[in-house]
């Protein structure tokens, strides 16, 4: 798929009341994800990829490491705060109602959060009336270290993959992909694979971390490719640096991102216009699985 760096950007405008379809396929939608996510069309995505803040509830001061006094790299941004739970249960749900709007009638939802939030989650999720089909847990082989020693290594995040209602029977599943990176012989709901690091790692100018919570293309490639068929519509509502996207279009699905953070659409460009990661584009991940 040939995407023109240029093109990949759509700026929301208050003005724009709905979106048609074809003329966000493979765009990057700028803007406030809950409102340009009411003005996507109903049952017109067959998957949705949900990474939302984390609310990690982290305390104002910088922390520090006992043992060296150093300061810990933790995620810090605006995003991730809230007032209360309250609000952060208000945003996530607003969020989810409009994804099961948009979700096609056999189309699947992944959302992915830390033990901070996937519980909540999960309760707003059966509240409307999603369905889980499976748990899967992401097992990082290289995760923050326990510098202070007070609690286990937090060394995993959950996903939850749901349909919009338990009615759903024929949903899109490929057991011989799941089988092949599930743990074990029969394929466990279990993912290992190490956090974004290295070249694939997007950097700001001064060298560090572009984002703080960017997602491996690895488990994207995952999602995608055991939940959803080539030629289908994948829908990221908070895209950050866009893994999603890019994944998609290398896998010959098409994608729709959101994306309110103008540093993150200048990285989402960036990573196109220069196809970063150019070992991870459709031939070598088709060859991964064969």
């Amino acid at each position: 798929m040939n995407l023109s760096p240029k093109n990949l950007i759509v700026k929301d405008k208050k003005s724009v009341l709905d979106y048609l379809l074809e003329d966000i396929l493979n765009k990057t939608l700028f803007g406030d994800a809950l409102a340009i996510l009411k003005k996507i069309p109903s049952e017109s995505v067959d998957l949705v990829f949900l990474d939302p803040p984390y609310y990690l509830q982290l305390p104002k001061k910088q922390l520090k490491r006992w043992n060296v006094k150093t300061s810990v790299d933790a995620v810090d941004d605006d995003w991730d705060k809230f007032e209360s739970f309250e609000e952060y249960d208000t945003f996530i749900q607003s969020i989810l109602e409009e994804t099961r709007r948009i979700m096609k009638e056999k189309a699947a939802l992944w959302i992915i959060s830390t033990y901070h939030s996937i519980h909540r989650i999960g309760k707003i999720m059966q509240d409307l009336g999603y369905w889980m089909l499976s748990n899967v847990i992401w097992l990082k082989v290289n995760p923050m270290p326990n510098w202070l020693g007070v609690r286990f290594t937090n060394a995993t995040e959950t996903l939850i993959w749901a349909v919009k209602d338990k009615n759903v029977k024929k949903y899109t599943f490929d057991k011989t992909v799941a089988k092949k990176y599930g743990v074990g012989k029969v394929g466990a709901n279990v993912w290992v694979m190490p956090l974004c690091t290295g070249k694939e790692r997007m950097k700001n100018e001064e060298g560090k971390k572009l984002h703080s919570t960017q997602k491996p293309i690895e488990l994207l490639k995952r999602i995608i490719l055991t939940t959803s068929k080539e030629g289908d519509v994948v829908l990221d509502p908070m895209a950050g640096l866009g893994t999603t996207g890019y994944v998609a279009s290398a896998l010959n699905r098409k994608f729709i991102m959101i994306e309110k953070e103008e540093k993150y659409i200048k990285g989402i460009q960036r990573r196109f216009a220069e196809k970063l990661h150019i070992d991870f584009e459709k031939e070598k991940i088709r060859k991964n699985i064969s």
